[in-house]
């Protein structure tokens, strides 16, 4: 009876993210005495996943699961669950998760639990600390279900490692045409830079950049710190940004251990939608702007003045620390 995580990947190499569910699902196992198994859809190696506690790996590769399809990747976990006779089933709260979780709680009958940022404050009742209220507070949720679903907030728990003797085994499970109701004709994919999805740092902007052609010293500080770029929801809207940099409550949200605002005034939706990152910087010439509130450093002044400096001296700091 193996607590079963579904470990995320792309192009075959897992992501961060996969390994921080590992490191969480292998204390909530022995908490409860017993295994982790991941189920893993078109990965190549799997080896790395033994330094964060699996044990087992049910591997699918199945060439019709190329693109991520919400109801046929529910239907692969569901049966990796029902193989296992797993009683917690961990998910990841990336964009594709959040779409998958619930069709997998529903699979199911399971009850399931988002937003999940710490380990079970009990198993039995099993009960799960969470945020709540957009990212403002937290409540404890208690799970009554036989089969439990769980979904981990981005950057919660972290990377915990923790050595075990790994096996393998190829899983093929049976899908139908049912599946496959929903076509995906074409997936965007972000090359050649850090995406929003697995960043630490996150350097956003807004309007306050007065025009696109402004955007260089943002990439460039971006770039420095080996961040992923974004931006608010009217600075997408007016097609100065990409959709896919876009972030907040009504865009992609964000956990990142570092989120650097740049010109943004701090919509509701916006703050709302990044909330949970653990530091949040904010430059903006406007002392009352909304986002010095839920700062925790802010900087008045000039961006076109204060990003420059910024990014002069963390290139010094680089060059002396090399």
């Amino acid at each position: 009876m193996s607590l079963l995580i579904y470990a995320e990947s792309a192009e075959g190499k897992f992501k961060k993210v996969a390994f921080e569910l590992a490191s969480y699902a292998k204390k909530v196992a022995d908490s409860l005495g017993t295994t982790v198994t991941a189920v893993t859809i078109n990965a190549g190696s799997t080896a790395e996943l033994a330094n964060y506690g699996v044990d087992k790996v049910l591997k699918v590769n199945n060439d019709s699961l190329s693109k991520f399809n919400a109801k046929a990747y529910a239907d692969v976990v569901k049966q990796a669950a029902e193989k296992e006779g797993s009683k917690v089933i961990v998910l990841s709260s990336t964009t594709d998760s959040l779409y998958l979780a619930p069709l997998v709680a529903s699979h199911l009958n399971a009850g399931y639990a988002s937003n999940v940022v710490a380990l079970p404050v009990s198993t039995s009742p099993f009960q799960v600390k969470r945020t709540a209220f957009s990212n403002k507070a937290f409540n404890i949720t208690e799970i009554s279900t036989d089969v439990k679903v769980l979904a981990l907030a981005k950057n919660s728990f972290g990377l915990v490692e923790t050595s075990s003797s790994l096996s393998e085994e190829d899983f093929n499970p049976s899908l139908n045409d049912a599946d496959f109701s929903v076509k995906v004709e074409n997936v965007e994919k972000v090359t050649g830079k850090v995406t929003i999805a697995d960043a630490e740092i996150v350097v956003s902007a807004g309007r306050g950049l007065k025009g696109p052609e402004n955007w260089g010293m943002i990439e460039e500080l971006a770039s420095v710190l080996g961040a992923a770029t974004a931006c608010s929801k009217p600075v997408s809207d007016i097609g100065w940004r990409p959709h896919s940099e876009h972030v907040g409550q009504t865009g992609k949200p964000v956990a990142a251990n570092l989120y650097i605002a740049v010109g943004i005034s701090g919509a509701i939706q916006h703050i709302a939608g990044i909330n949970s990152s653990k530091v949040k910087v904010v430059i903006n010439t406007d002392p009352e702007a909304p986002f010095f509130k839920v700062a925790d450093y802010g900087v008045v002044g000039d961006a076109f003045e204060v990003v420059p400096k910024l990014i002069e001296k963390l290139k010094a700091f680089k060059a002396a620390n090399a």
